[in-house]
């Protein structure tokens, strides 16, 4: 890894390297943090790692927090949202090996606004035809069976949603999110979840297992370069439109009615 650089971020041009097209994406390792914490970044999150430690991002408003420790056992991520308007406190970790770019389909969600209605967590799996049971616990598995995702209720009032992938060598990853986890945040991670895109990794970097299918690209550091500032520079477009909407909306006055008009003309 040259000049520090993550691998697949290099930010000069030169011959083109071998990578991998990899399919299932959630069997893919973890890849680049780049993806994830230069998002962040742009999106206007406060950089809160220390050198040589874990990351730590906040968001501007502090009310949420990201972070990756490879230090510690198991290690993985860590996301958390304090309580606030209604809205509880809440929790979720998730493994080393979960895809960046399935890990980003929480955290970029993270940075933008929920929807007006909420959406449905079950659809990205019923338009991929991937199995569902229904019981005590509602379970998406994948047509392969090498990930799934289950709302696990163990007893009343206690829930959380519960997520993994695994190979014929055993468990790749899992990841846990309390009940009270934002519903839209568990739906964009369901989506990147069930995506059926492949992803990208270098020579290298793609786990061992029969149950990947990977197909070889020839990539130049600019390209690579050229993807990586696109998304920064989508972070960036969508973080100054939000930015300059709440400074140049009109603020709402109270409407002017009768008391009003008595109030103002007892204090002439």
């Amino acid at each position: 890894m040259r000049k520090q650089q993550r691998p697949g971020w290099a930010a000069d041009a030169g011959p083109a390297e071998q990578h991998y097209l990899v399919q299932p994406r959630y069997l893919a390792g973890g890849g680049d943090l780049g993806y994830v914490s230069e998002f962040l970044r742009a999106s206007g999150w406060k950089d809160k790692s220390k050198p040589g430690g874990p990351l730590i991002f906040d968001s501007p408003d502090g009310m949420a927090r990201v972070g990756y420790d490879p230090y510690i056992q198991p290690g993985g991520w860590t996301i958390s949202g304090t309580a606030h308007a209604g809205q509880e406190a809440w929790h979720a970790t998730l493994g080393r090996q979960v895809p960046v770019e399935i890990m980003a389909g929480f955290t970029d969600a993270l940075t933008r606004p929920p929807a007006a209605h909420a959406p449905n967590v079950w659809a990205p799996f019923q338009e991929r035809r991937w199995a569902m049971e229904q019981g005590q616990h509602v379970t998406a598995m994948s047509p392969e069976g090498g990930a799934w995702l289950q709302f696990h209720q163990s007893a009343p009032g206690q829930a959380l949603w519960w997520a993994g992938a695994r190979t014929e060598h055993g468990p790749s990853w899992t990841a846990s999110f309390t009940s009270s986890t934002p519903v839209h945040l568990v739906a964009a991670f369901s989506a990147a979840l069930a995506d059926p895109q492949p992803v990208m990794r270098p020579r290298g970097h793609v786990p061992p297992s029969q149950r990947i299918r990977t197909q070889s690209v020839s990539v130049r550091p600019d390209q690579l370069s050229a993807w990586q500032q696109t998304r920064i520079a989508a972070a960036r477009a969508a973080t100054w439109a939000r930015s300059s909407w709440a400074t140049t909306r009109p603020r709402r006055t109270p409407a002017a009615g009768p008391h009003a008009a008595a109030g103002s003309r007892a204090h002439r």
